[in-house]
């Protein structure tokens, strides 16, 4: 099973919610829909994270399967993004998908410098939130590591 942060989610880990806590801080950075449950909670078994931890998130809404949430609808913002019918054809998802892993590894690369950037990368939930922070990207990087994000969110091509 394949889980993504919902906005509530992300909210709740904004405001540091009571009910997340620390340790399940550290395993719900780390549902992006790239990894399954179980890479997850391999990952955080020495935190003392099981199952049923994770599954109550999923009951609190904070957590989804990647499918349900890629029919939830996108944000408005005043970055570039697609057209109402590329969102509704998956080309949204498709460019997420692709330029996600680029944008983690360019804000990873940052250092100490790009750290808070990274985190808000890594609770990226969808294209449209991505697309939010390429200008922030392009400012840390620069444009020669930027440029291939760029073309990979923002160029039909990509």
């Amino acid at each position: 099973m394949y889980l993504v942060k919902t906005p509530e989610g992300q909210q709740a880990f904004k405001e540091r919610h009571s009910d997340l806590s620390q340790r399940l801080r550290s395993a719900f950075l780390l549902f992006d829909g790239q990894r399954s449950l179980m890479q997850v909670l391999e990952a955080t078994s020495a935190l003392g994270v099981v199952k049923d931890d994770i599954l109550a998130l999923v009951d609190r809404g904070w957590l989804a399967t990647r499918e349900s949430s890629a029919a939830a609808p996108a944000s408005e913002s005043g970055s570039p993004s697609l057209a109402p019918a590329e969102l509704a054809s998956g080309v949204g998802q498709k460019r997420f998908q692709k330029a996600y892993p680029m944008a983690v590894s360019i804000t990873g690369a940052l250092g100490l410098k790009g750290f808070r950037l990274n985190l808000a990368v890594e609770a990226a939930m969808g294209y449209e939130q991505l697309a939010e922070l390429a200008p922030r990207i392009r400012d840390a990087a620069g444009e020669k590591a930027y440029m291939p994000l760029h073309r990979a969110l923002f160029e039909a091509d990509a």
